[in-house]
């Protein structure tokens, strides 16, 4: 959790690689990290832009990624300018208790 932290806390924030088996296509994936907090079941979660890598649907968007299931994280040098406009730094509806976020 700390390397994607400190992604999110840089500024310019870093994109991250990481490494996810929580759906059904496991596999590499780039995306900008956002924040880290609970969802509703209390899930300690990622949520992040994704870019590029294994997906079902191959769009970007918002994803939520399960910590438990992220491993190989490398933060990369390239940067991104900020949140994106969908982005809540509260969490919205969908998270609380935030560890970390833009």
């Amino acid at each position: 959790m700390n390397e994607i932290c400190q992604a999110i806390n840089a500024r310019p924030p870093h994109l991250i690689s990481l490494y996810y088996t929580g759906d059904s296509m496991p596999g590499y994936r780039t995306v900008e990290p956002h924040m880290i907090a609970y969802n509703q079941k209390e899930v300690l979660c990622l949520s992040a832009w994704f870019l590029s890598g294994a997906s079902k649907s191959g769009t970007q968007g918002f994803k939520e990624y399960k910590m438990e299931f992220i491993s190989q994280v490398t933060v990369l040098e390239e940067t991104f300018p900020g949140p994106r406009p969908e982005y809540k730094p509260d969490g919205g509806k969908v998270f609380h208790n935030v560890q970390c976020g833009l």
